[in-house]
């Protein structure tokens, strides 16, 4: 076997130092095109692969940002099995309320934020996910392979994220900012659904309305419902006379709670949801018994996924920049990294609402 082309190789063959050439492997946005060029001409004419491994010892570093989410169930597609092929292939029916089940958009979303920011600044990034006792041994996994690690407010114990935070930068994502010693990134969740709910209550007059909550145990959730109070008080509506539905953030957890409400004595006049993937499953109900929207219900969301935009109709929403959560998550850790004294840091991005036809402006 030939011997494998090094760093020093690719040096000689572009005429260039070997920094320069570290430099266009690690930031190639930092090094002008007529040498930027260059060296990737010698990396491709010599097949040479650079080793992270050797990377991370010369520079103590494994450049590299871990990024956990909380887990998901597999989906049992045994029992959606109704025959198997010649070749041994399941051939399954086609449900999409069962695959809704794994879908979470925002967190696509926050992942592709991450991801361009960890290349533009010459890192990998190691995304993981799960859940229940399995997430300290995971968490701690992985806080030995990277230089910092970015995870979901309430996902991991204080606890844990303290002692991981001892060795490697820690971010949390979403929630307010808490006196933990962590940096926080996050989005304006309560004033964006204080707008939201407000332009409802008093843009369109609504008064019979329902709030569709998500999870108990998210932080997100627990400042859009106090965004919602906020709003109920500022239109002089007693919050006793306001449902609060509890759902999961989930396209199926929505079309539950919509199912429940058409069935019901009385119908809303507007539906207000914490998350759009749970108002999408609204408008699915909506629309198979009929009830037409905004016409007999205005429905609204909040996250803007792009789903959101081609519904039908399409969904008014509080839209938070989930791509730019990403990325200030992975420039907060590469921050610290540069500057291991800094103090706790907090940003929290501004949201926007985006009038569509589930709620027309008025």
């Amino acid at each position: 076997m030939a011997k494998a082309p090094t760093v020093y190789d690719v040096a000689e063959r572009a005429q260039v130092s070997i920094a320069t050439v570290s430099r266009v492997l690690r930031t190639p946005d930092a090094v002008r095109e007529l040498t930027r060029e260059k060296v990737l001409d010698a990396v491709r004419y010599l097949g040479y692969v650079p080793s992270a491994n050797a990377r991370g010892l010369a520079a103590r570093r494994t450049n590299v940002i871990g990024l956990f989410f909380p887990g998901h169930d597999d989906l049992d597609y045994a029992a959606a099995v109704d025959a198997r092929g010649d070749g041994g292939v399941p051939v399954v029916v086609d449900d999409d309320d069962r695959a809704s089940e794994t879908e979470n958009l925002y967190f696509d979303e926050v992942l592709r934020g991450a991801e361009i920011e960890a290349w533009r600044r010459g890192f990998a990034l190691m995304v993981a996910a799960g859940r229940g006792a399995s997430r300290e041994a995971l968490i701690n996994d992985i806080a030995g392979r990277v230089d910092g690690l970015a995870v979901l407010s309430s996902t991991v114990s204080d606890e844990l994220l303290a002692h991981v935070a001892r060795r490697i930068p820690v971010v949390v994502l979403a929630g307010s900012e808490r006196d933990d010693g962590f940096d926080h990134v996050s989005a304006s969740n309560g004033p964006g659904m204080r707008t939201m709910a407000g332009y409802v209550l008093q843009q369109h007059g609504v008064r019979d309305l329902v709030y569709v909550a998500g999870p108990g145990d998210s932080p997100d959730d627990a400042e859009r419902l106090e965004g919602f109070r906020d709003a109920l008080r500022d239109a002089g509506v007693d919050e006793a006379t306001v449902p609060i539905e509890r759902g999961d953030f989930t396209r199926e957890g929505g079309q539950r709670i919509a199912e429940r409400l058409v069935r019901g004595d009385s119908r809303p006049r507007a539906i207000v949801c914490a998350n759009d993937q749970t108002a999408l499953g609204v408008l699915d109900v909506l629309e198979q018994h009929g009830i037409r929207v905004p016409e007999d219900v205005l429905v609204t969301g909040f996250d803007g996924i792009t789903a959101g935009r081609h519904s039908r109709p399409r969904l008014t929403t509080v839209h938070q920049p989930m791509v730019e959560l990403g990325r200030a998550a992975v420039h907060a850790i590469t921050a610290r990294l540069d500057d291991p004294g800094l103090g706790p840091q907090s940003l929290t991005l501004p949201v926007r609402v985006v009038l569509r036809d589930s709620c027309p402006p008025v």
